[in-house]
């Protein structure tokens, strides 16, 4: 599986325009020919194409210039210089553009097939045969071609998936995931084993929908720390996200008001998208542990579920809880 690359920095330059042309009809018998240079031609657009089969910003790491060709010049017997072509660069769906310096936002590509002109390529000058008129039938004069638009850009790529899994390290979301999808997460019992976000293509019944396992979250990511920031970015987009808490934890209340707290420091809006809470690993408690735990009251009518994805306990049934949140 390729690594998900989530920002990178590119240059891009538009072409710039074709110079026009100073030149004057020279034909046979016809000693004082008017003017006939011919305009440039327009430079290369750069354009930005959202595309749905990228998944990941990882090229624009191995290559950060893109430079549109430049128009041709015009030529003499008002011969107009050829455009050049307009340069389109691919990129997921959901990456966010940036003006690198001044950070802000320029477009959100977020639907597939959606074009946006980053970059306008430069006119072409006129030539000297736009310059004539009745006092001045011989001029000498034709302009450049115009310098096309250059900006360095930052690309945010926001993950975008139905359910995100959010919950602290070793909860056991990366074993959920492989159980319900076809992915296959690096799973080991120590902290960030995820490094980075994976995409599932869960099924019920004849649905399929992508659940998110996210970077496991720890006081202070909303500070930076740990994954941090990045993680929290990408939890934005979700239609749904799900909470998972270890059942054998000493105290599963406060790790929810932890897990809300970090992301509500990112972002007001974030934990409203909570819609359920997963108690993992229940293979491992008795019937009295989690009648206690059922009791356990969550803000906002959170609904509860207990799975064990090692012994595939309550898997079925949560991914028809997962369809009926998308569904809303």
């Amino acid at each position: 599986m390729a690594h998900f690359v989530d920002e990178a920095l590119i240059y891009v330059k538009a072409g710039d325009g074709g110079n026009g042309c100073v030149s004057f009809r020279r034909e046979k018998f016809i000693p004082r020919g008017g003017p006939d240079g011919g305009n440039g031609g327009r430079g290369g657009s750069v354009i930005l194409v959202a595309d749905a089969s990228l998944t990941t910003l990882l090229d624009f790491h191995y290559r950060a210039m893109f430079k549109a060709g430049r128009g041709q010049h015009g030529q003499g017997s008002n011969k107009f210089g050829k455009s050049a072509d307009n340069l389109m660069i691919k990129l997921p769906i959901g990456t966010i553009v940036k003006d690198a310096e001044t950070n802000e936002t320029i477009v959100d590509m977020i639907d597939d097939g959606k074009e946006f002109v980053i970059a306008k390529g430069g006119k072409g000058g006129r030539g000297n045969a736009q310059f004539a008129t009745s006092t001045d039938r011989a001029p000498r004069r034709s302009e450049p071609g115009k310098l096309g638009e250059e900006k360095t850009l930052k690309l945010e790529l926001k993950l975008l998936a139905d359910i995100g899994l959010v919950g602290f390290p070793n909860v056991g979301k990366s074993t959920l995931l492989s159980t319900i999808s076809a992915a296959k997460p690096k799973i080991a019992d120590y902290p960030f084993t995820t490094l980075s976000p994976v995409l599932g293509i869960a099924k019920y019944k004849d649905f399929s929908f992508v659940v998110a396992d996210m970077p496991g979250l720890i006081e202070g990511a909303s500070q930076g720390k740990g994954l941090g920031i990045s993680f929290l970015r990408h939890i934005e987009r979700t239609k749904a996200i799900a909470v998972l808490i270890e059942s054998i934890s000493p105290n599963p209340a406060e790790d929810f008001e932890k897990l809300t707290e970090e992301m509500r420091l990112h972002s007001n809006s974030l934990p409203r998208k909570i819609k359920i809470v997963v108690f993992t690993k229940t293979d491992l408690l008795d019937s009295g542990r989690i009648e206690e735990l059922k009791k356990i009251k969550f803000p906002r009518k959170i609904k509860k579920h207990f799975i064990s994805a090692m012994t595939s306990d309550g898997v079925a049934e949560l991914l028809g809880l997962f369809w009926a949140m998308i569904r809303k």
